[in-house]
């Protein structure tokens, strides 16, 4: 390992055995020309020399930015995980061990306790894995040598004001190697925006053990997105027979009372409380569970946007109230297609003379309706899902 000259005039904090340890000279330049543009966008000088103190190239990081893998997990496997019992018996103890302090973020936010705890639970396992990547060394390595370059530049940015405004030491900013922090996972950006001084100390604390900043930062974002107390996520429902799955997806809505009246009920058969317009899903076709999505279910989405991600947030939330498991089990077998397999799918319907308008992997509307007509064509429900089933028997 050779010693590098280090070209910044900025950072006399750091040393030329710690510019070795980055393991690359071509990481120290752009180090060197980082911190103009961190000090264009505000960052003092005695701030950036602080946060790079101890910056190391993280190889790791960029392999696992690298080689992230699809989501392609059956979602009856990931449902099992996101309510498994112990995680809804661990959400349904921390209900009652932090009542008081959830009470008062509901007070102030709008954003109910089992919300709140369904974040938590998901995102680090109430607190048990908030990561211990250092947040400096990963968001570096990352604009500098990751795929998303001017992303991570400026989630680093945002790294450095929240230490320059000494919310955490450089020494505590830990997190996943992503960036994401604390108990919540918040993003450098989004803490920067949303994240709140609950505890009244001065510092929008989301990684001490108390959780307190953390999980009332959570109900801060959001409310911030529209969180209507009261409504729902989703909630499951009966379809009747020989229903019209041109009838699912997120541009028909209607009232719970409309579509009651074409049959779409509640699992008890009666008419879903009129929580507010919704549209109806079927995430794994017609051989699995159905819900009517209220908005709130578009609120968890600015959260994290895959669609397992946010009925396992709503339904762990579910759980963690007292409410039971879903009535109608997913496909134990039902997985997502991979990006490759989308293609295939696609252009294998339109060879079959059923065109998806374009081969790009994306299941649109012009993928969903060619699939519908190609399940009519067979004696299919026409549910329009890109089923793996579906594939094979196109192949």
């Amino acid at each position: 390992m050779h010693r590098r000259q280090f070209i910044a005039t900025g950072i006399s904090a750091l040393t030329l055995p710690q510019i070795a340890l980055a393991q690359s000279a071509g990481f120290a330049n752009w180090i060197a020309g980082f911190e103009g543009r961190a000090r264009a966008a505000g960052i003092s000088s005695r701030t950036f020399a602080a946060a790079f103190a101890d910056v190391r190239y993280l190889p790791d990081s960029v392999e696992r930015d690298n080689n992230q893998a699809e989501f392609v997990r059956p979602l009856a496997d990931y449902m099992a995980t996101a309510a498994s019992d112990t995680r809804v018996a661990n959400g349904r103890n921390l209900l009652r061990q932090y009542a008081n302090l959830l009470a008062q973020i509901e007070a102030r936010f709008d954003v109910e306790p089992h919300v709140v705890l369904a974040v938590w639970g998901m995102e680090s396992n109430y607190g048990q894995r908030r990561g211990d990547t250092p947040l400096i060394s990963t968001l570096a390595t990352l604009a500098y040598d990751g795929r998303r370059g001017s992303f991570f530049e400026s989630q680093l940015i945002a790294a450095l004001k929240i230490l320059q405004n000494g919310d955490v030491a450089p020494s505590n900013m830990t997190g996943s190697w992503a960036g994401a922090m604390g108990h919540t996972q918040f993003m450098p950006t989004s803490y920067e925006a949303y994240a709140v001084d609950f505890t009244g100390d001065g510092r929008r604390d989301i990684w001490a053990d108390d959780p307190s900043d953390a999980l009332a930062s959570t109900a801060a974002y959001f409310r911030r997105f529209g969180w209507r107390k009261g409504q729902p996520w989703g909630v499951e429902v009966r379809l009747p027979g020989g229903f019209d799955f041109n009838q699912t997806g997120r541009t028909v809505t209607r009232s719970p009372a409309d579509w009651a009246r074409v049959g779409v009920v509640g699992v008890d058969n009666r008419a879903v409380p009129n929580y507010g317009d919704a549209t109806l899903n079927t995430p794994t076709g017609a051989g699995g569970p159905a819900f009517l999505l209220f908005r709130n279910y578009d609120v968890i989405s600015r959260y994290n946007n895959a669609e397992a991600y946010i009925i396992g947030v709503g339904h762990l939330a579910d759980r963690i109230r007292g409410a039971g498991p879903f009535q109608t089990a997913f496909p134990a077998d039902e997985r997502r297609l991979r990006r490759a397999e989308r293609r295939e799918l696609q252009q294998r319907l339109t060879n079959a003379g059923f065109s998806t308008q374009g081969v790009d992997g994306r299941i649109g509307p012009n993928t969903r309706t060619a699939i519908r007509s190609y399940q009519r064509s067979v004696g299919l429900p026409p549910d329009g899902h890109p089923s793996l089933s579906l594939l094979q028997r196109l192949r």
